[in-house]
């Protein structure tokens, strides 16, 4: 148990989630410099990750991070240093959200520059929806960004993820950004308002049948070991696999 002043140890808190978000936010930065030179960014994260003063930890490259944790506390961060006139601090802790921000949008662009500039009527497989692995909270989880950005562009969505259920995803799809942080009776409900573009399967092999592309955005044990021949062989051609969780052995 440490024992601080309150201010202390309410930044404690803060800081700690800001730190973790901000290394996410970093990798990910340089996820994006890596694709435009050519460099790997797994082997650019294993050579920092060995010096002991950096560590290997939170330095996985991804889609984005989520959880209702990281961007709130950096919000918190935020609004406590404007409210302390200090403009320069708050706009360096927003880029943390900001780059975070932009790693969802680039992924959803990828998916769509690389599928001849159009996913409209296009299957897109998306398996995992949850923030992460082993739990079924999908609270800013990076999965509702990308399938809206998807639906945007007119595609059909089947999604399978191990925890979450067809409403809670349905429900996610149709929420407003911080909806919810509300209680339950002032959220949305599923049902009339469900999106027509997407169904929810019971398994990552059902989803995945006739697709275009699949979109991987949560870290699911069980979605290293599928038989990716098998999905490719049932996937329409040419067939594409967008891992944003860096989950298949591409060899």
């Amino acid at each position: 148990i440490l024992t601080t002043n309150l201010w202390s140890a309410e930044l404690s808190k803060l800081a700690a989630n800001a730190f973790l978000a901000q290394r996410i936010s970093s990798v990910n930065a340089m996820s994006a410099l890596c694709e435009a030179t050519g460099a790997d960014v797994a082997e650019v994260s294993y050579a920092i990750g060995k010096d002991t003063r950096i560590g290997p930890k939170f330095l996985n490259a991804s889609v984005g991070f989520g959880g209702s944790c990281f961007q709130k506390d950096i919000l918190n961060l935020v609004y406590i240093c404007e409210c302390n006139g200090l403009p320069e601090v708050a706009e360096y802790w927003k880029q943390v959200i900001k780059i975070n921000d932009y790693q969802k949008s680039r992924f959803v662009n990828r998916v769509v520059s690389s599928m001849f500039n159009t996913v409209s009527q296009k299957k897109i497989a998306v398996l995992g929806f949850a923030f992460k692995k082993d739990t079924g909270d999908t609270r800013e989880t990076p999965a509702i960004d990308v399938c809206q950005g998807l639906l945007g562009d007119k595609a059909l969505l089947s999604i399978y993820d191990p925890q979450v259920q067809k409403e809670h995803i349905q429900r996610d799809l149709i929420m407003k950004k911080f909806d919810w942080d509300h209680p339950l009776h002032l959220q949305p409900k599923s049902g009339s308002a469900a999106v027509e573009q997407v169904t929810v399967t019971s398994d990552a092999y059902e989803a995945t049948k006739e697709a275009h592309g699949v979109c991987i955005l949560t870290e699911w044990d069980e979605f290293r070991t599928l038989d990716y021949k098998k999905i490719y062989d049932n996937m329409q051609k040419p067939a594409f696999v967008f891992d944003g969780r860096n989950v298949v052995n591409a060899d």
